[in-house]
């Protein structure tokens, strides 16, 4: 299958991991249909509403720094072909290829679930985490608003939160992220890739521009809210050779710590990452699975607790030394950040907040 204009999968195979039956169109088949009625129309984001029971996730790996999290979306519209969420679409009985980019669900109770779990007398504060699977400023927000209800809530209780994203969209809650940062309740990790657009519109092709995202990093640090630039994943031969002048692009727009994570293949995504290397960079596809496979031990990918987020051997290494060189002469002190967990009050109920 080639590639559709403004996607980023090239394949929409179905999963085998659950035991689903494998189909395949039929050649003539589909032949007969383009010769009768024309190529098959543009595929459009269809979303699903969905109405989970509880909307909290609570995490016990010891690779990631937060306890809970929400995700107030499934799929992602943005496209990224390196997408670690894409195998979760499996679950659904859906394509972690293109369903994943044009299937959605969306939680619009996510904030009233949220509500009754902030209520209970045994809820424990810590940081709630959004975007750790997949974006909480994909384009669909901009309508269902469901990423804005939830921190009207977290504002409303004084809620530590830290939120993941590749979109400058995040700029319209400015006013909430703000509020809540100036009592040290919130911090902003936002991703950039390569400053390439060309790369950028095949590797993430719904994702905003690299430069939207830079002056969304300088307007959220000079609104007082702290900046992560993320410039994960690296990707060898594609992208690795931008880690220095991305390391300093970031510095310079405000953001005050910068992070990067070597790519990552689980499941599905490494048959998706070889077809689309096969689309996009067939004069070095072989050359990247080479570097990919001495990056994770021999494997696509690597699932071990302690080395997936770092890689291993000889290519490891030199990505971490030029990193920890290209940081420090950017002038990252490594300073960590806290979020306060003491200013939490309960939500109050609904004949509370008539007086």
């Amino acid at each position: 299958m080639a590639a559709e204009k403004g996607r980023g999968a090239t394949l929409n195979g179905e999963s085998r991991r659950f035991n689903l039956a494998e189909r395949q169109a039929d050649g003539d088949w589909l032949d007969a249909i383009e010769a009768l009625d024309g190529p098959a129309p543009r595929r459009r984001t269809e979303v699903t509403v969905e109405h989970p029971r509880t909307i909290l996730t609570r995490n016990a790996s010891p690779d990631i720094s937060f306890d809970q999290s929400i995700n107030a979306y499934r799929g992602c519209e943005h496209g990224c072909i390196y997408c670690f969420a894409r195998p979760s679409h499996a679950y659904h009985d859906l394509s972690p290829g293109l369903d994943f980019e044009t299937r959605l669900f969306a939680k619009p109770d996510a904030a009233k679930l949220l509500r009754v779990e902030l209520s209970k007398k045994s809820y424990h504060v810590a940081t709630i985490a959004m975007g750790t699977n997949t974006d909480p400023y994909q384009p669909i927000e901009k309508d269902w608003r469901i990423t804005r209800s939830i921190l009207e809530l977290l504002v409303e209780t004084r809620h530590p939160t830290f939120i993941t994203t590749k979109s400058d969209r995040i700029l319209r809650d400015i006013d909430l992220i703000a509020d809540l940062a100036r009592d040290r309740l919130a911090a902003v990790m936002l991703s950039v890739t390569s400053l390439d657009p060309a790369v950028a519109r095949t590797l993430e092709p719904r994702a905003p521009h690299p430069m939207r995202r830079l002056d969304a990093i300088r307007r959220l640090s000079d609104a007082g809210i702290p900046v992560t630039a993320s410039i994960s994943p690296v990707i060898p031969a594609i992208t690795d050779h931008e880690m220095e002048a991305l390391i300093a692009r970031v510095a310079e727009a405000g953001a005050r710590e910068v992070t990067y994570i070597p790519i990552r293949l689980p499941h599905e995504v490494a048959p998706l990452f070889r077809a689309w290397l096969a689309e996009h960079y067939p004069d070095r596809a072989a050359k990247v699975m080479a570097i990919v496979n001495d990056l994770r031990g021999g494997r696509d990918n690597d699932p071990g607790f302690g080395t997936r987020m770092k890689g291993q051997g000889v290519w490891a290494d030199l990505l971490r030394t030029r990193f920890l060189k290209a940081r420090k002469k950017a002038g990252f002190s490594g300073e960590k950040l806290v979020l306060r967990t003491d200013l939490f009050r309960p939500p109050e109920g609904a004949q509370m907040r008539l007086f």
